[in-house]
């Protein structure tokens, strides 16, 4: 692609035109014809490695500030704004050939991109999804390695979709992929706002900070679908200029009546102003209404027929990962889910204590090189709703397991339930799985959909809790 094409105006240089064979902000990825894009991050600036970047053949380099490097390097006050607006036409502007739903807040999304996903297929729509579980294709599976992509990868799998002939895209925003610029120019017919809860701090600092990042969603959208039943949304109802849709209780646009939960799925009224409807859901949970209603606000404020829209809703079965029941020939049931925080983690064990008829049981672990404060506030909240604990490992990471449950342990300070230390995760689902009584619940909360397990050194092994819950089942006999 030629040089003055690929700036469209959003830059000036001095250099001729001239064919550019690629763009990187990758200093490990660089041949020559290409732009290199110098980007400031946690612990890299690509500006150090400019002169280098040229050396080795690059043909200009993007900069903030003059590095002494004449006509070959290309000014700019953002580069990481820059960089997407050429990742976004070195691909054919594919985000200016779709409609697009952003999902974001701290629970929640991936359920409600897709439901939201689902509705529109059974609505005759080829969609795209982008998400923590996996990224979709008209139905089909794509590799990921991030809940948000970085632009390069997004905008490539932008131009996939519509390729495909997508005529939407749904995906989960992540508060890191805003701050990171990472969705580029992408503007969204509707943007949506679960709730804010204590995650990534880690990364943040902040709750404020945490906040700030998701509301960047909402400067790039036509209409944004809120949860007003949570503190955090409601504030940014109040503090942004786009046209609002609330979902929560009865003061909201979209609310929930006269709920019942069961095993298997949940019913309730679907009320919208003065008008209320009958939804058979197949899945389970008071946060899983909350879900449903959130995509059933996109889905009408995008513009499908609102009858159709509670059609489709009915027919959806599940996510994976997300408070799925792992089938087993036993008298107890396995669920399996992503819950690893303090409010996911209380949100499933309060719904589904609702319907169990034995005991509770919760096994959970938390995640190593992550923000270790609320580490006890899980331990506080799987305490408030579970009859026993079984305190295991997750994704240790760099750290030992030992001492990350040893801040897991003291949040129990105060609460008499009884638990269970083991920290191989495949021991401890063994050992959940032989104390089990008749009608008592087993939540494998914290891997949801990951198949993987991150040891130290950014190693990863497979762990399937599907696979471990069948290898265990010869040595737990029937009753």
């Amino acid at each position: 692609m030629q040089l003055y094409a690929l700036l469209e105006e959003n830059a000036k240089t001095q250099l001729p035109d001239q064919e550019i064979t690629g763009l990187t902000d990758d200093s490990r990825k660089v041949k020559p014809g290409m732009l290199f894009a110098c980007i400031r991050g946690e612990h890299f600036d690509g500006h150090t490695v400019a002169a280098k970047m040229l050396e080795q053949g690059a043909a200009a380099v993007i900069a903030d500030h003059d590095l002494g490097l004449g006509e070959r390097q290309i000014l700019t006050a953002d580069t990481r704004a820059l960089y997407g607006k050429l990742c976004a036409a070195w691909f054919g502007h594919p985000e200016r050939k779709m409609h697009f739903i952003g999902v974001t807040g701290t629970n929640g999304k991936t359920t409600i991109t897709n439901l939201i996903k689902h509705i529109l297929m059974e609505n005759g729509h080829t969609v795209g999804l982008i998400g923590t579980i996996q990224n979709e294709i008209g139905g089909k599976a794509v590799h990921t390695d991030n809940t948000t992509p970085f632009v390069y990868d997004l905008m490539q799998l932008y131009a996939q979709m519509a390729d495909a002939g997508c005529d939407y895209v749904v995906m989960e925003v992540s508060s890191f992929g805003l701050v990171q610029q990472r969705i580029g120019d992408t503007h969204f017919d509707v943007a949506v706002f679960t709730n804010l809860t204590q995650d990534h701090l880690d990364y943040h600092g902040t709750m404020e900070n945490y906040y700030q990042a998701k509301k960047l969603l909402f400067q790039r959208c036509d209409c944004a679908v809120i949860d007003t039943d949570d503190a955090y949304g409601r504030r940014l109802k109040d503090e942004i200029s786009c046209p609002v849709v609330t979902y929560g209780s009865s003061h909201a646009d979209y609310y929930a009546d006269a709920i019942k939960l069961r095993a298997d799925g949940t019913s309730f009224w679907l009320c919208q102003g003065d008008k209320s409807y009958p939804i058979s859901l197949h899945l389970t949970g008071m946060f899983n209404v909350s879900n449903a209603l959130a995509a059933v606000a996109a889905c009408i404020s995008a513009g499908l027929a609102p009858k159709r829209v509670r059609e489709a809703l009915e027919s959806c079965t599940g996510v994976r990962g997300r408070c799925e029941v792992i089938p087993i020939d036993r008298d107890f049931t396995v669920i399996c889910d992503y819950a690893h925080t303090p409010d996911a983690i209380e949100n499933i064990l309060r719904s589904i204590k609702e319907y169990t008829k034995g005991r509770l049981i919760c096994l959970f672990g938390c995640g190593g090189n992550r923000d270790a404060t609320k580490r006890p506030k899980m331990a506080q909240a799987a305490a408030k709703y579970a009859d026993f604990l079984m305190i295991t490992s997750d994704n240790p990471r760099d750290e030992k397991p030992e001492a990350i449950i040893q801040d897991i342990l003291a949040g129990l300070a105060g609460f008499d339930v009884p638990y269970e230390v083991v920290v191989d995760r495949k021991e401890a689902i063994l050992r959940s799985m032989q104390l089990a009584q008749k009608d008592d619940v087993i939540v494998l909360a914290g891997k949801g959909h990951e198949d993987y397990q991150v040891l130290p050194g950014g190693v990863h092994i497979h762990m399937d809790e599907r696979e471990i819950v069948r290898e265990c089942l010869p040595l737990v006999p029937k009753r």
